[in-house]
């Protein structure tokens, strides 16, 4: 029986806005300029280099940042060296547009929730199963959480770069459910990567994927996991 829920966070409960949208945003509130037919070429530079956290993946990662990146979400420096250097190797040579471009996407702005995780985290809460993040990531989610209106509806966070650790390392897994007081098998893992959130099938969780889609094209993605716990 299923008495609590972790869900990762980016991809899961909310989607980071678009390169497009994440330069635009950025270039408007710097001021720094950029022409405007450099624009497209430095979107789709920055989105082939994966340089947006929680955006697309790289499609390919310089050597020289292979290993900061597989271990990119265990400090908070390991993540804005990573994500710097991925936006550095894209083209971006100004240090302050690196900087800025970094600091936007921790901005609550830069976020959306997808449209049924608020009625979703309310109807487990109604039904009095406590809930926790899970996610691999290199800031403090918590302020996001409390601007969407989310973080009465989340009991405990455990987050990566806090830990020192990421998944698909079970001890992340055993936090949150220790922190839930709930044991693993008692404990539902919903995430969008089968490797990083798979992980926690090694401790016994049952584990419930959903698709990492942009916020409109998966208006419902979290709503099938409520029919594989008790009614309400």
């Amino acid at each position: 029986m299923i008495k609590g829920v972790m869900f990762d966070f980016s991809g899961t409960l909310l989607r980071v806005e678009s390169t497009e949208e994440w330069l635009a945003a950025t270039l408007a509130e710097t001021g720094i300029p950029l022409a405007e037919e450099a624009f497209g070429e430095t979107a789709r530079r920055l989105t082939e280099y994966g340089a947006l956290p929680g955006g697309p993946s790289p499609r390919h990662v310089p050597a020289h940042l292979a290993t900061l990146w597989e271990t990119r979400d265990i400090s908070a420096e390991q993540h804005r060296a990573a994500y710097g250097g991925l936006t550095r190797a894209a083209g971006i040579s100004d240090p302050e547009l690196e900087q800025a471009l970094y600091d936007r996407h921790m901005t609550p702005a830069a976020w959306r929730p997808y449209p049924d995780t608020g009625p979703t985290l309310r109807a487990l809460r109604r039904r009095g199963l406590p809930v926790a993040v899970v996610s691999n990531v290199g800031w403090d989610l918590r302020p996001l959480f409390r601007t969407h209106g989310l973080d009465e509806l989340v009991d405990a966070y455990v987050l990566s770069f806090e830990l020192g650790t990421q998944k698909p390392d079970p001890v992340i897994f055993r936090t949150a459910c220790d922190r839930l007081g709930l044991a693993p098998a008692d404990v539902l893992m919903v995430g969008d990567s089968v490797e990083a959130d798979g992980g926690a099938r090694a401790l016994g969780c049952p584990v419930h994927f959903v698709e990492h889609l942009p916020v409109d094209q998966r208006p419902g993605g979290l709503a099938p996991l409520l029919d594989l716990l008790e009614p309400a």
